[in-house]
């Protein structure tokens, strides 16, 4: 498996994926996961193997000095296999090479699985938001300090 750089070639497949993972009114339409990628202060991951897109993950750098994870898109067959972790290491990474200091994500209340993934890597729940996702569920919003 390669990490690379989002290339704007990538964006339809990643939106299929991100329709695969996440539930309408969880996952992005198009146009979000553009406006999300092309904005000025985020940054695309593409994980591959043998030139199959298999997940990717959207960073933004927020105002002060805090990083958001966007999304993080696995596909299926792949989870549990590293990508997520591949993915999460070069974010972070990227982070601190900012000068950042907290990174945060929301993650649907009812994903225990990527609660513990989350858990396992130092985050903590910060805050529960109801109705957070446009299908009305609740997320955890989760972080953990850079530093």
């Amino acid at each position: 498996m390669t990490v690379r750089t989002f290339k704007p070639a990538d964006l339809a497949t990643l939106h299929k994926i991100d329709a695969a993972c996440f539930p309408p009114g969880v996952s992005y339409s198009l146009a979000e996961l553009r406006a999300f990628i092309r904005h000025r202060h985020s940054k695309t991951w593409v994980a591959e193997e043998n030139g199959e897109i298999i997940g990717f993950l959207v960073a933004q750098r927020l105002g002060g000095d805090a990083l958001h994870i966007v999304t993080i898109d696995v596909k299926e067959g792949w989870r549990r296999r590293g990508v997520g972790t591949a993915l999460m290491d070069i974010a972070e990474e990227w982070g601190r090479r900012q000068s950042l200091s907290l990174v945060s994500l929301e993650t649907a209340e009812d994903n225990q699985r990527a609660q513990a993934f989350y858990k396992k890597r130092g985050y903590i729940r910060l805050n529960r938001i109801e109705r957070y996702y446009a299908n009305g569920a609740a997320a955890w919003v989760m972080g953990k300090w850079l530093r």
